[in-house]
């Protein structure tokens, strides 16, 4: 798995054109992971040495309990498709900025470029050097465009707030809180690290990534080489 995003400050990381992940809070560790196992023996820590082999046990045999006691809580900003990717993850809580509440501001997501179909991955796309992308961002940007005038114009008409949003595309830029336990971040980034997933959420996972080593280094250690094992 290889892991790379671009770090703005302390623990937030831009994503894509207008997009970031912030970790808001952090409770536990990977310590918090070890002693939430040992408990059941009656033991306490015995040394970091022993302690991190502990850690990869865990993990290579399937005991994830343990990695429950450890919590992230992240603010994250990114396109609404990406959005119902990641809220697919329902062991986590998640609190979304409303457009019921709130006038949605024009803030779309403008890809790099297009990709075409994957012929083999009929969910997936690949990237082509066949596509006219000038043109297409053309007539990708025109429609949001057209798009989010609508949205302003049923607004200024009186159109509630609720109706007007049905005008905008899955481009829209959202924002949410998402609180997740270590062991629930892990199948989350197992999932959408894979080369299978969407390029716009390998992304987002990237950075959750960063985050998550910088957190937890011997769990991250640990969750690699047990991935590795299974992909092998």
């Amino acid at each position: 798995m290889a892991v790379a995003a671009e770090k703005q400050t302390g623990d937030m990381y831009n994503v894509l054109d207008k997009g970031f992940v912030r970790l808001v809070d952090f409770m536990g560790g990977d310590q918090r992971a070890v002693e939430s196992a040992r408990v059941t023996f009656g033991s306490e820590s015995k040394g970091e040495g022993k302690d991190k082999k502990l850690v990869e046990y865990l993990l290579a045999h399937a005991h994830h309990s343990p990695f429950e006691h450890s919590v992230f809580q992240f603010h994250v900003k990114l396109p609404i498709f990406v959005a119902r990717q990641w809220m697919r993850h329902r062991m986590a809580s998640y609190n979304e900025v409303s457009a019921r509440y709130t006038e949605v501001r024009e803030e779309f997501y403008i890809p790099a470029e297009f990709r075409v179909q994957d012929k083999i991955n009929r969910q997936g796309s690949v990237k082509s050097g066949t596509l006219d992308n000038r043109q297409l961002l053309e007539i990708y940007e025109k429609s949001l465009d057209a798009s989010y005038a609508a949205y302003r114009s049923l607004l200024e008409n009186g159109v509630a707030r609720e109706m007007a949003r049905m005008v905008l595309p899955v481009a829209q830029y959202t924002q949410f809180h998402w609180t997740v336990n270590a062991r629930s971040l892990m199948n989350f980034l197992s999932l959408r690290m894979d080369a299978h997933a969407q390029m716009e959420i390998q992304e987002y996972a990237k950075a959750i990534a960063e985050i998550f080593k910088a957190r937890m280094p011997w769990t991250w250690e640990a969750f690699i080489k047990t991935n590795a094992k299974q992909t092998s």
